[in-house]
């Protein structure tokens, strides 16, 4: 498999969340992928490994990536990039002055160039802006190297491929065993990489995303996209791989992308208080209540021994505090 650069805090606890277990009847674990550092705290950073590393072989003095204004990918590369003496470029979305606050605040702190265009354009030309920031550094002298949102390509995801590898050795070592890895999913590359290390290692785990935007067929459809694009990178790419075994469970996408009912924020509250762990608005508190729900109505019911990949995120919850009743 593709070498990668060791950058971040690996590997991440496991602990268990004993009020939830208790209150659900199930064995539920977190896996703290939101500890993997500070500045690039969460799950990119398994991603940006490999990204990284490879813009470093290539010669790449400048990397370029794209997200949302509260992005947690753009500031975890942002931060990445400087230990490496990179510099960052950053195409964040946004239809309004953003104000400074969370990840962009921290993008600022951290010295990135930041683009800011709308939604629109983000949508329809956000690949093409960056090929154009590319060829305007490669004309300064400086080469550029584009990570795609969320560094959800095949490179990115071999990150999560090999977390799977990490989780069964912490397995043989606890005398743990799950039977299910959840996770949300929000640009693709995490699941994928979940889903073919599953493959890969033969773990025999049921790999349950939450799509937090989109559909579950997008991202059924997406995933065979990273997967394929990973398997050039793979020492064995023989891998048996397909839409029927992927298990996204849509429905709680709620308002939209980065939008929350308060239905949800009071779930993210609840979680606090009980079991003193903070889960994002945005990510993992959407998918963490969709896992809740789904086993409220009775479903996954072959779903015992529950490992929740904690992606995340912390710094996206502070321009929503407001919205918040505490």
């Amino acid at each position: 498999m593709q070498t990668k650069l060791d950058i971040a805090n690996f590997p991440t606890k496991i602990e268990k969340m004993p009020a939830l277990s208790e209150e659900l009847q199930k064995d539920i674990y977190i896996k703290r992928d939101d500890q993997t550092g500070t500045e690039f705290s969460g799950n990119k950073i398994r991603k940006l490994e490999y990204s990284l590393k490879e813009a470093l072989d290539s010669g790449a003095k400048v990397v370029i990536t794209c997200g949302g204004i509260q992005s947690n990918h753009a500031r975890a590369t942002a931060a990445a990039a400087i230990k490496l003496g990179l510099k960052t470029i950053l195409v964040l979305r946004s239809d309004t002055p953003p104000v400074r606050e969370g990840n962009y605040f921290l993008d600022l702190l951290l010295g990135a160039d930041v683009r800011i265009i709308s939604s629109a354009d983000y949508r329809e030309r956000r690949g093409e802006i960056m090929r154009e920031i590319r060829e305007e550094s490669d004309r300064k002298g400086e080469k550029a190297y584009i990570i795609p949102e969320g560094a959800s390509n095949g490179i990115g995801s071999l990150g999560y491929a090999t977390a799977v590898a990490e989780i069964l050795a912490q397995e043989k070592e606890t005398g743990l065993c799950f039977d299910t890895l959840v996770v949300p999913v929000g640009s693709g590359g995490t699941y994928a990489g979940l889903y073919l290390g599953n493959k890969l290692y033969k773990a025999g785990k049921d790999v349950i995303g939450f799509n937090v935007c989109d559909d579950a067929d997008f991202f059924r459809n997406k995933s065979m996209e990273i997967i394929a694009e990973s398997l050039p990178y793979l020492d064995n790419p023989d891998v048996a791989y397909g839409t029927g075994d992927m298990h996204i469970i849509d429905g709680y996408v709620g308002r939209g992308y980065a939008l929350s009912r308060p239905e949800e924020l009071a779930f993210l509250k609840k979680i606090a208080v009980a079991d003193g762990v903070i889960f994002d608005p945005v990510y993992t508190g959407k998918a963490l209540y969709g896992l809740y729900h789904e086993i409220k109505k009775g479903n996954l019911k072959e779903s015992n021994h529950i490992l929740f990949i904690h992606t995340g995120g912390l710094f996206g919850l502070f321009p929503k505090q407001d919205e918040f009743s505490l």
